[in-house]
């Protein structure tokens, strides 16, 4: 089985537009639904450039793909890519607290469609009792996760209630930096189309790593137990991050993971240095392995992949690394990013349904062992780890 740590289940999906063409127009929750799906549509059409093989051939990470390719657990990454960016307010701007209802309205739009398109093959797990109740039926779990910390709101209090509000709801990880600065974590640069260099000079960002929302929601995500995950931050953020964490949790209780990253074989930021990965490892964390070839194949190879055996050679190299500096392969995992508008992904790796040659790869690589903690022992590890204790 494999579990996928950062997968854009909710980048294709589209609110319908039913009530009446009044009910739309007239009313605040059918303005706000029309918001919603006109921001979901433009995110579709970009996605047929930037995340699609080519136009037509539709989006990555679908249920049948997912079933075809054996992935048991989805992190299914909730966005606001118009909040993110958002073009009524100057860069680097603060959070608004409006963002925060739009990425709830997307977390039941993506329950939606799993209770009213794929039922009996796939549930959104909220718990660790749901997540055992869905892996035991065979079935696909979801499982919320949230990417962008500007989402939480504009205040400290409002950033301690969203994560409360959201770890209630099932969400198991916050990314907190993401493309951009908006005052709540520093992060590396992350674009594919610009060298590390540029990106700095076109996105300036102030010399800290967290801010007080960054703050805030760190101390609220140990509290909540609801996972840090390091993806994006900047190298200052990730001291500030680790320190915090010490304070607030020096019993090292919760894990950290990055998500969606690898370990930094050339220059780019993006990556994670050694020490990176050491300290994760001390928490007990896990990175997933990303599939977007400007990351993984940097300091690696100078052509991209075409072919699978040419992507298993890189992803290897990663996974050796990490088994070198940390003494196992307790932590490495898949962390695909597939729709997260990562494209060219990995030669070979283009969809899912593609887990399931790599699964099989890994263990003839590593051993059944190994390769049960690498495709999904280890992610699981970490998120019943962080789980526990609740409810749900």
């Amino acid at each position: 089985m494999i579990a996928d740590l950062h997968a854009h289940y909710a980048m294709h999906l589209v609110p319908d537009d039913h009530g009446g063409t009044f009910h739309l127009l007239a009313t605040a929750r059918g303005r706000a639904r029309l918001r919603d799906r006109l921001r979901a549509q433009l995110v579709g059409l970009a996605g047929r450039f930037a995340n699609y093989r080519d136009f037509s051939s539709g989006p990555r990470v679908t249920m049948p793909a997912l079933r075809e390719g054996g992935v048991g657990v989805a992190f299914s990454v909730l966005y606001s890519f118009f909040d993110e960016l958002d073009l009524d307010a100057p860069y680097g701007a603060p959070p608004e607290n409006s963002y925060l209802p739009r990425l709830k309205r997307q977390l039941e739009l993506v329950e939606k469609d799993i209770d009213e398109r794929h039922a009996g093959e796939a549930a959104v797990a909220h718990g660790p009792r749901e997540l055992e109740e869905v892996l035991a039926r065979g079935e696909v779990a979801l499982v919320h996760c949230v990417e962008g910390g500007f989402h939480l709101g504009a205040s400290p209090q409002t950033v301690d209630r969203a994560v409360s509000e959201l770890a209630a709801r099932g969400v198991a990880y916050i990314t907190l930096p993401h493309l951009v600065w908006r005052g709540v974590a520093t992060n590396a640069p992350a674009l594919p189309f610009l060298p590390d260099w540029l990106y700095g000079l076109l996105f300036p960002q102030p010399a800290q790593g967290l801010s007080e929302l960054g703050r805030a929601a760190v101390e609220a995500m140990a509290r909540e137990r609801v996972l840090v995950d390091l993806s994006h931050m900047s190298e200052r953020a990730l001291d500030e991050t680790f320190a915090l964490l010490d304070r607030v949790d020096p019993e090292r209780a919760l894990p950290v993971l990055a998500s969606h990253a690898g370990v930094r074989f050339g220059r780019q930021r993006f990556m994670l240095s050694e020490r990176t990965v050491e300290r994760i490892a001390e928490r007990d964390g896990v990175v997933g392995l990303i599939f977007g070839q400007h990351q993984l194949t940097d300091g690696i190879r100078r052509r991209r992949t075409s072919t699978l055996q040419e992507s298993l050679e890189v992803i290897y190299r990663h996974i050796d690394r990490m088994r070198e500096l940390t003494g196992s392969h307790r932590h490495a995992a898949i962390g695909s990013d597939l729709d997260g508008f990562i494209k060219p992904t990995l030669g070979g790796l283009e969809t899912m349904a593609d887990m399931a040659p790599l699964e099989r790869a890994l263990v003839k690589r590593y051993g059944h062992r190994d390769a049960a903690l690498i495709c999904a022992d280890n992610a699981l590890r970490v998120l019943r780890r962080a789980w526990a204790g609740r409810d749900a």
